[in-house]
């Protein structure tokens, strides 16, 4: 496994994996993701995000924008220790960075726990 920084020839493998249906539900906003949208969101913030190579195939991406982690794994490449690596790798570059979390995404509680994150707040939404 490798990190490498993103670039423009991965936006896309970015854009179709995050509006993937079992990762979009697992963000806060799960809104699906245009292409146009996706674009302009790259130009400004691409350089924020890092694709995870596994075996020379892209297997997911971490970012981290204003000290808050983005993190997907490619359902083909999860249950490989991918989400740890890019996390605890991600860490070493920027420690001060926070990952908000849905409640009910286990998955990811568990991924965060697990590298070495605590559960600091809850936010409460009247529904």
């Amino acid at each position: 496994m490798v990190l490498i920084k993103n670039n423009k020839q991965y936006w896309e493998f970015i854009r179709e994996l995050r509006n993937m249906d079992g990762v979009r539900e697992g963000f806060v906003q799960q809104e699906y993701i245009e292409k146009e949208f996706h674009e302009a969101y790259m130009q400004a913030w691409g350089d924020c995000f890092f694709i995870c190579l596994y075996k020379d195939e892209p297997a997911g991406y971490v970012g981290i924008i204003n000290k808050d982690i983005r993190v997907a794994t490619h359902p083909n490449f999860q249950g490989k220790g991918i989400a740890t690596f890019m996390i605890n790798t991600i860490m070493d570059y920027y420690p001060d960075s926070e990952a908000k979390v849905k409640i009910e995404n286990e998955a990811s509680l568990k991924l965060f726990e697990k590298c070495g994150f605590k559960k600091k707040y809850y936010i409460l939404e009247k529904e």
